[in-house]
């Protein structure tokens, strides 16, 4: 299962909310809605995320067992 939980440390780290990061990423709120539910989004958005917040994968998603 994937989780979104270090994807919500890293915002708070950044003083950011989901509707920033909808902003930053040019990302519709269905694909922000996918997080709040662990839902499976794109590796493109993990890349877009990646590169627009200048943080690694694993401060965006973790793999739980």
């Amino acid at each position: 299962m994937i989780s979104y939980k270090p994807l919500e440390k890293t915002l708070i780290d950044k003083d950011l909310n989901k509707s920033d990061l909808a902003r930053i990423i040019g990302a519709s709120s269905a694909t922000i809605a996918k997080f709040s539910k662990n839902e499976y989004v794109s590796l493109k958005i993990i890349d877009v995320i990646c590169d627009k917040l200048e943080c690694e994968i694993e401060d965006v998603i973790e793999h739980i067992t």
